[in-house]
């Protein structure tokens, strides 16, 4: 069991499972669905009415390894973390899932089971596609296609990166290319320039101490890549932080 677990685990089970505390989204909420917008007005109507959200409490998992996959799932507000901690051998933090990101397309066109978890890093409003309805939208809306095809090409350079990511030893270019990654455009177009993130939610995505991902972020500040706000990170060079720290 991970940090983040061990620290919560207690209260992930004093609540109905997620799917018990499903409901209907708000206007707002559908707002900030990115791919209802490419839908006709009779497929956006469908995938509204199947749609279910819900609100998913800290430690809280949406999806575990072995687990068959259901829901097409995204983030409307929060911050989630996809890995592999149940699995044997060393345990490794995928990415992080912050608003406007929408995961699992590919173990839905396979129909797999999931071969990682996914768990609620803060309190987060999650929204769920059905596997039936996902398929449908596939088989006969062009502009939905796209974008899933989009979401693919973009995480496969996502991984890409982060494999190499993991290699690297040195903290604060960890800490510079993980946050690349959470303010990507494409992939997380609900974040814009401010992430809503605690050091200490970034140190359970990058794999350090608050205290290291402190100084790391004060040296970032330092280069003008980013600033720190209360209650999160605004991003200035997001070019110069991918580059970090090649930046003559």
């Amino acid at each position: 069991m991970d940090t983040l677990s061990a620290a919560t685990g207690a209260r992930t089970h004093t609540h109905p499972p997620l799917r018990q505390r499903a409901r209907r989204a708000t206007r707002e909420e559908l707002d900030a669905i990115p791919w209802l917008q490419v839908l006709d007005a009779p497929q956006r109507q469908r995938a509204i009415d199947e749609l279910q959200l819900a609100d998913a409490e800290v430690g809280e998992r949406l999806c575990r390894i072995g687990k068959p996959a259901s829901f097409w799932f995204g983030v409307v507000d929060g911050l989630l973390k996809m890995s592999n901690d149940d699995a044997s051998g060393q345990a490794i933090t995928f990415t992080g899932v912050p608003p406007g990101g929408w995961f699992g397309e590919g173990t839905l066109l396979k129909r797999e089971v999931y071969r990682y978890n996914i768990q609620a890093l803060r309190k987060s409003v999650v929204a769920g596609l059905p596997l039936d309805t996902f398929h449908e939208l596939l088989e006969h809306s062009i502009g939905f296609n796209r974008f899933v095809l989009n979401q693919l090409n973009e995480r496969l350079g996502q991984f890409i990166a982060a494999r190499e990511t993991d290699r690297i030893s040195d903290p604060d270019l960890k800490v510079a290319r993980n946050l690349a990654a959470l303010f990507h455009p494409q992939l997380y177009p609900g974040v814009g320039s401010l992430l809503r993130i605690t050091q200490q939610e970034l140190g359970y995505l990058v794999g350090l101490s608050r205290q290291r991902v402190n100084q790391a972020l004060h040296r970032l500040q330092e280069q003008r890549l980013i600033a720190i706000e209360y209650g999160g990170l605004r991003v200035l060079d997001l070019q110069g932080l991918r580059r970090f720290p090649a930046l003559g």
